[in-house]
């Protein structure tokens, strides 16, 4: 697994969790998701994303997107 696909996978995973807490829990619990896809538009503008940096130092190899 690349960097790409892990912070694929990482983003599905927190917006899957967001609106399973939103749902049961709170809806407060969708500002996570909210976050999520803010994160990600950004990151597609901008090249930065934090969670790429953790998964880089975890020693995760890179991707095309996130190297």
């Amino acid at each position: 697994m690349n960097i790409d696909k892990a912070v694929l996978m990482f983003a599905g995973l927190v917006v899957l969790l967001g609106l399973t807490l939103g749902w049961l829990v709170s809806p407060y619990w969708y500002l996570l998701t909210a976050f999520a896809g803010l994160n990600m538009i950004q990151a597609s503008f901008t090249g930065f994303c934090p969670a790429a940096i953790v998964f880089k130092k975890l020693g995760v190899r890179g991707g095309c997107a996130f190297s």
